[in-house]
């Protein structure tokens, strides 16, 4: 499998997951979710997955230190609603990753590690996404904005190229070389695109 190496760089998530221990599909819930998983998940790799894996990933450390951060115990909400812009695939990644869930998600084992109505859409907030812990109700918000970290300017020509048909084989390995550079640029300067407060 070919992919870019900046992916193996990304630091992995680790998380406990209580459920994935009581099931036995992990010795004590330990394991960790690296990129290369997210993206296989979203099919792609672009600013927007890599936008939600940074958030998730500042919000994690922020809420839980050092410590593995416990999956199934976040209720995450959007400032966006479900169907506006990107924020359906934000959603998804940070699902994959969380655990949290609108009212999909896993209804949990006589009233335990209930995964569903634990992700909103449209909250009232000023970020691009606030992340509580259901244990504590401590909470941090994360605004991501990628817009200081540009395309080349070779992007968009390529684009039209593809988008019209007339790309060459060639044009289309250099959009998505250009395309990927960016999201490790993106990933390079994360303290430049994430903040939390």
């Amino acid at each position: 499998m070919n992919y870019p190496k900046f992916y193996d760089d990304v630091a992995p998530i680790k998380l406990q997951d209580p459920l994935a221990a009581v099931l036995g599909a992990f010795e004590k819930g330990e394991y960790e979710i690296t990129y290369i998983e997210v993206v296989k998940a979203a099919g792609h790799s672009c600013p927007t997955v890599a936008g939600a894996y940074l958030m998730t990933q500042a919000a994690l450390q922020a809420l839980f230190g050092e410590q593995r951060a416990v999956r199934g115990t976040l209720k995450v909400e959007f400032k966006e609603a479900l169907e506006e812009g990107v924020a359906g695939v934000i959603g998804n990644v940070v699902s994959h990753i969380t655990g949290a869930t609108d009212k999909s998600g896993f209804k949990g084992l006589a009233g335990k590690f209930a995964r569903h109505s634990l992700m909103d859409f449209r909250a009232n907030i000023n970020s691009s996404a606030r992340f509580t812990r259901v244990d504590t109700n401590q909470s941090v918000d994360v605004i991501y904005d990628p817009s200081s970290i540009p395309a080349s300017p070779q992007m968009m020509p390529l684009m039209q190229k593809l988008n019209s048909g007339a790309a060459s084989p060639e044009d289309r390995k250099l959009f998505g070389e250009l395309w990927q550079e960016r999201v490790a640029n993106i990933f390079q300067n994360k303290q430049k695109v994430i903040k939390t407060f």
